[in-house]
């Protein structure tokens, strides 16, 4: 990957140029040129000097005209860059329309599907979604290990082989501790103890010290692409205890009423992004920053974005979200290229759980067509149906007192009584030891065995 061309500054030469010239002064102030270009997109320099330019425009003029447009709603960021300058974004109307999409989809867009309302399993399909973030935001960072293969690790509760799985865990921990502190205020302590969570048994070896607290000078921390370019170099190591307490404090809402009001969602993003940009620590700083956006976002109502994963969506397109990064330090501290990517990041998360929500609907017909007019249907509880339908459609899947017990996040002796009713009772799993431990396997005819169920009952 290669650091962005800087765009052209706009300076004394620049108007030494223009030599007065009315026509190119009207061009340059021109209200017809937006912040975006004609197709709503916040292009940096790169991009746009590749565009066709509007009528009159060379590509460095047509650039000026959309700073200047850009200037005129810029607002101004607590946070300066490692060389004192200012961070700043701005809100078109091409980003309003996607924050205000968010607003209404993560707040309740989805409040009638029973899957996630349904008390009786919000909870399971929260887990579920836990573990699905824990992995994917791991794998971004370097974890190579297989979803099937990390589910069952946590749900089970066996202890991980290796950093990959470690990783992994850890992030699924770091979720759970954020939830349990989001009635609170975000300290520099808590985001600490969020940074021990989940460095915990990661980092190399002779640097496990470095948990929890902040990377020193001799650390020398860079961000490197995969071809060894050097892309950011942070902030120095004396400057992060104050950068810290304004992270927290803008994440807090300190000084946002009035005029300095920020939206939420763009208070994640930047959180998100400023931890990213600070570097604090000697590693696990990517997986720290998605998490304080998660908190951030959970904090400020938006309940929804418990069940996504942004990291998914990341994890597809490494390099769009360094660019975000990139476009932003190369072009004035312009956060506002950082806050486009993630609202596309959080909508098309969003949108993939709108798909993945009728998807499971379309799978779980056959299936509640086969339990429906089975006795089963009044004989299992909720959390015991759920399996059976898993099962179903998993012929040759596992299930543990621990796994299901976790899934469902309920007393093991109550999933111990799930699991031998289903097996013991009622036939629908077969049980097998491994060592000192149940394992309840669904057999690969179990849809069959619904059917004789149902046929012998009648």
């Amino acid at each position: 990957m290669k650091i962005p061309e800087i765009p052209p500054i706009f300076n004394s030469d620049f108007i030494d140029e223009m030599g007065g010239n009315v026509e190119l002064i009207q061009l340059l102030l021109n209200p017809a040129i937006k912040p975006c270009d004609s197709k709503g997109r916040y292009q940096h320099w790169e991009k746009l000097k590749h565009l066709d330019t509007p009528k009159g425009y060379t590509s460095e003029l047509y650039w000026h005209a959309t700073k200047f447009a850009r200037d005129k709603i810029s607002r101004s960021l607590p946070f300066v860059d490692k060389h004192g300058n200012p961070f700043n974004y701005c809100l078109p109307d091409t980003v309003l329309e996607q924050l205000l999409w968010v607003s209404s989809q993560a707040t309740g867009a989805v409040a009638d599907d029973p899957k996630i309302t349904d008390p009786k399993t919000r909870r399971t399909y929260l887990i579920n979604s836990l573990i699905e973030e824990a992995i994917n935001s791991s794998q971004l960072e370097g974890a190579a290990t297989t979803r099937a293969v990390a589910k069952e690790m946590i749900r089970t509760e066996r202890k991980p082989k290796d950093k990959s799985e470690q990783m992994i865990l850890n992030n699924y921990t770091a979720m759970r501790f954020i939830s349990e502190f989001i009635d609170d205020q975000l300290t520099p302590s808590m985001v600490f103890e969020l940074h021990k969570i989940l460095t915990n048994e990661t980092l190399e070896e002779g640097y496990e010290y470095k948990a929890g607290v902040f990377r020193s000078e001799d650390d020398d921390i860079c961000v490197e692409w995969d071809d060894g370019t050097t892309l950011h170099v942070p902030p120095p190591a004396n400057e992060l205890k104050t950068r810290l307490d304004l992270v927290c404090g803008f994440a807090n809402g300190v000084n946002e009423e009035g005029n300095n009001f920020i939206p939420p969602i763009i208070r994640a993003i930047v959180v998100h992004f400023m931890i990213g940009y600070d570097h604090p620590f000697y590693d696990g700083n990517g997986r720290t920053a998605r998490a304080l956006f998660y908190w951030v976002m959970a904090k400020s109502g938006f309940w929804l974005m418990e069940y996504v994963s942004i990291s998914r969506v990341i994890k597809s397109k490494p390099g769009s979200y360094m660019k975000a990064y990139l476009h932003t330090e190369t072009d004035s501290n312009d956060v506002t290229y950082f806050i486009v990517h993630q609202l596309a990041v959080v909508k098309q998360a969003i949108e993939d759980l709108h798909g993945y929500l009728i998807k499971k609907t379309e799978e779980l017909q056959s299936t509640e067509t086969a339990l429906s007019k089975s006795p089963l249907q009044g004989l299992l509880n909720h959390r015991q149906l759920t399996l059976v339908r898993n099962a179903m459609q998993n012929p040759g899947a596992q299930y543990t007192v621990k796994s299901h017990q976790k899934s469902h996040g309920v007393a093991l002796q109550t999933a111990r009584t799930d699991l031998l009713r289903l097996s013991d009772d009622y036939g629908v799993l077969r049980k097998l030891k491994e060592g000192k431990t149940d394992v309840f396997v669904a057999p690969k005819d179990l849809l069959e065995v619904v059917k004789r169920f149902q046929h012998q009952s009648t």
